[in-house]
């Protein structure tokens, strides 16, 4: 029986190039919660991000955040229980994020617990990662000055993520998580989506067999993986694709089949 359903946003609830949920979802989510199901937002974002994309139902939700690097039950923004978190070592962060910076045509994209920290001096980044993302953004002069754990790092590479990941995955692969998160991004962190989901269960008291999870990408697989059912969306990647039973399309419909068939 389904007790938790876990979502990808970016190419799974949200087609990439849209920028808002449809409205139906929030319908499907109280449903849900009607039976005693939670819903969770999975996904690279951050949790303020997040929480405005769920707007009507933010406060009812748990959040998987930033790759799995932190984890936060319901409630109101300001007082919600964070429910884990995984941080990386300060010095491996502070060089993989130089190493961000030495690339061409990459940002460099410093995570918080709910605060993106990313370079001064480029006001489009600036207004991209504040207007087009939602994020709370801070500006720093030097990687050494984030004033709080970090708990991811992730170059925008708006030319394509191949040449980062060539550049970077073998000197950090094994180190850290190094993921495609999308057409434009690579997330570095200790966390996966999978230890997010597994956390969320432990403290919600849900066993992973009564969980189903949606994604598209890469960064995904891992908590395809572990969920009770892992559904891929049937536009991902082929190579990807082939990897699990279960295809679905359209993310509402297969919600909307939980309910019916009394799946839940």
């Amino acid at each position: 029986m389904i007790r938790l359903i876990v979502s990808d946003i970016d190419g799974t609830l949200l087609p990439y190039g849209q920028a808002e949920l449809e409205p139906e979802l929030f319908l499907l989510i109280r449903r849900l919660r009607e039976r005693g199901v939670v819903f969770s937002p999975a996904s690279g974002r951050q949790y303020h991000s997040l929480r405005a994309l769920f707007r009507p139902v933010c406060d009812e939700l748990a959040y998987i955040c930033e790759n799995g690097s932190i984890v936060f039950g319901p409630g109101p923004e300001d007082s919600a229980q964070v429910l884990g978190k995984t941080v990386i070592e300060r010095a491996k962060a502070v060089e993989l994020a130089h190493d961000i910076l030495a690339l061409p045509g990459c940002r460099l994209l410093i995570s918080g617990a709910n605060t993106s920290y990313i370079p001064e001096g480029d006001p489009w980044y600036e207004n991209f990662m504040h207007e087009s993302k939602g994020n709370n953004v801070a500006l720093i002069a030097r990687p050494e000055d984030v004033p709080e754990d970090i708990i991811k790092l992730a170059a925008y590479c708006p030319e394509g993520t191949s040449p980062c990941r060539h550049a970077l995955a073998p000197k950090w692969e094994g180190v850290l998580s190094v993921a495609s998160a999308g057409p434009d991004w690579v997330d570095f962190n200790l966390a996966d989506k999978a230890s997010g989901l597994e956390t969320l269960c432990a403290a919600l008291g849900i066993g992973l067999r009564d969980t189903a999870a949606f994604g598209d990408n890469w960064n995904d697989a891992p908590m395809l993986r572990l969920a009770g059912r892992g559904y891929i969306m049937s536009t991902s990647d082929p190579a990807l694709r082939g990897q699990f039973a279960l295809q679905c399309p359209n993310v509402l419909r297969v919600l909307e089949n939980f309910l019916e068939t009394g799946e839940i």
